[in-house]
């Protein structure tokens, strides 16, 4: 195999592992509850999660949840009616970082949103020691470009695992500017296909937002929810569970959510 295709090849692993932790295990499983993880699995995500995204699951969940009761208000984390398309990607940041500072002080309303998770901040961020997955991924793209002899295919393994502030970016920006909407939301969430092909149909958001407590966030026949698809795979691996049927309930999370 070429080192051109070895390069792609290791892109696309780290994207993909990043995508399963954020689409299916932060978002439709710990956030929204759109999935039932298995004790084992949220266990496992705990210890994990930090590590492989550099992100705390619980603040993350926290933001996320915040971004869904004041979508696109000037209380919404990271919405481009206040910071701009361009900013979301700053503003995003400094929205984890200040929620992600609260939880760790044990302030109460933010505690409160994030209640029914039962494990703590992880403690990478407790002990201000959150840089040691940017130095794991680091020490592992050096060990990749030497193994291969090419600085891209370390390069790319970097890049595919450390995606999500692009992906988030994506997601909370252009699929609230620009797309089509099938629900009459009170947010300015649209539909945007480009974005969801991207980012395993995150960029469904205004399906999203309408339905957050759908596992599926496709809703239409033309389509694709490429995080559903891993939902699947990660029920037959015994993971986690997708409600159907009467066990989807018809409102999110505490309603609000």
């Amino acid at each position: 195999m070429s080192t051109f295709w070895i390069t792609v090849l290791v892109f696309l692993v780290g994207y993909l592992i990043n995508a399963f932790y954020i689409t299916v295990l932060y978002h439709r499983g710990l956030t929204h509850r759109a999935i039932i993880m298995s004790p084992g699995t949220e266990k496992f995500l705990a210890v994990t999660g930090n590590w492989l995204t550099g992100i705390d699951p619980k603040a993350w969940a926290c933001m996320h949840r915040l971004h869904h009761v004041h979508s696109d208000t000037e209380h919404d984390p990271h919405s481009p009616v206040h910071y701009g398309i361009f900013g979301v990607m700053m503003g995003q940041l400094r929205s984890y970082e200040r929620i992600l500072g609260k939880l760790k002080r044990g302030d109460k309303e933010l505690s409160e949103v994030v209640a029914d998770i039962k494990f703590d901040v992880n403690i990478l961020n407790r002990k201000k020691i959150w840089f040691l997955p940017y130095l794991l991924h680091i020490g592992i793209s050096g060990f990749l470009a030497y193994t291969f002899g090419s600085a891209w295919v370390g390069a790319a393994y970097f890049l595919g695992i450390m995606s999500h502030p692009i992906q988030g970016w994506m997601v909370n920006s252009l699929a609230h500017h620009s797309g089509y909407r099938n629900f009459d939301s009170a947010d300015n969430s649209k539909n945007n296909v480009f974005v969801s092909y991207l980012v395993f149909g995150e960029g469904f958001q205004n399906n999203h937002h309408s339905r957050p407590f759908a596992a599926n966030f496709a809703v239409k026949s033309h389509e694709v929810d490429m995080g559903y698809w891993l939902c699947i795979a990660a029920e037959k691996l015994g993971m986690v569970r997708i409600p159907r049927g009467s066990e989807v309930p018809s409102t999110d999370l505490n309603v609000a959510y």
